[in-house]
């Protein structure tokens, strides 16, 4: 199994931070440790905490909070929603549907990460 693990610039209303990213095409949903998003960005409460599966058989974790993060990658500006959760492996896990509403693409073979700047561009009118 290929892993990617890249340092992304991660900013928030409260500052900025490099934290090591696991691209996880496996994980549905961006998530983010508690310990990582002090300084960068605040958590919001869920209405409603949400219970996520792990890998380990009948192991789950309660989530209880949120929140929205701008991040680099490639000099490409991006965002979206990341659950807090707590316990988390990683300082910070980009999931499948980030990668899909980026058009992220993994290249294992050379360990990189491509994103269509195309995608990301805004438009003013």
């Amino acid at each position: 199994m290929s892993v990617i693990k890249l340092p992304l610039l991660y900013q928030g209303s409260q500052g900025e931070k490099r934290l090591y990213t696991l691209f996880d095409s496996g994980a549905n949903l961006s998530c983010i440790s508690p310990e990582f998003l002090a300084g960068i960005e605040i958590a919001i409460p869920l209405v409603v905490p949400r219970w996520i599966a792990t890998a380990s058989e009948d192991c789950r974790i309660e989530v209880r909070e949120v929140t929205r993060l701008e991040f680099y990658i490639n000099d490409v500006l991006v965002s979206d929603e990341f659950l807090v959760v707590p316990g988390l492996s990683e300082e910070a896990i980009i999931g499948a549907a980030t990668m899909q509403k980026w058009r992220v693409k993994l290249d294992f073979e050379h360990d990189t990460v491509h994103v269509d700047s195309k995608v990301a561009k805004m438009q003013l009118i």
